[in-house]
């Protein structure tokens, strides 16, 4: 499981060589920042990636890094469960679910389901 802090360090330390981004998983752009380290751009660019993880909340980054890790299965039905009463507030929610969709903690399937589900229910 990765830790916030500790890609926030080594994005801080180590970012102009993409150490940050391999710990995340995103090997790619890991190799990109190596290749143009000499540049020192993705020194600058890693800094405000270190400014953005600490910011980002735990729940966001272990959504996008961790598969989820801390957000309860049914976290995003009970946002449709208790839906049910008027069209207020299945706008309510639908806001609610775009927002978790912007935010990475529901995958743009998982968002584009819940939202049919709750448009058919209207």
């Amino acid at each position: 499981m990765r830790s916030k802090i500790v890609a926030a360090l080594l994005a801080f330390f180590l970012g102009g060589f993409g150490i940050h981004k391999f710990y995340l998983g995103e090997g790619v752009a890991g190799v990109i920042y190596l290749l143009f380290c000499w540049t020192l751009i993705p020194g600058l660019i890693a800094f405000f990636e270190f400014i953005g993880l600490l910011l980002t909340s735990d729940q966001v980054f272990d959504a996008k890094y961790n598969g989820g890790a801390s957000i309860s299965p049914g976290y995003t039905n009970n946002i449709i469960s208790h839906s049910q009463e008027s069209s207020r507030d299945k706008a309510a929610t639908l806001g609610e679910l775009k927002n978790l969709y912007d935010n990475g903690v529901i995958t743009a399937e998982e968002y584009e389901d819940k939202r049919r589900k709750l448009l058919d229910s209207i």
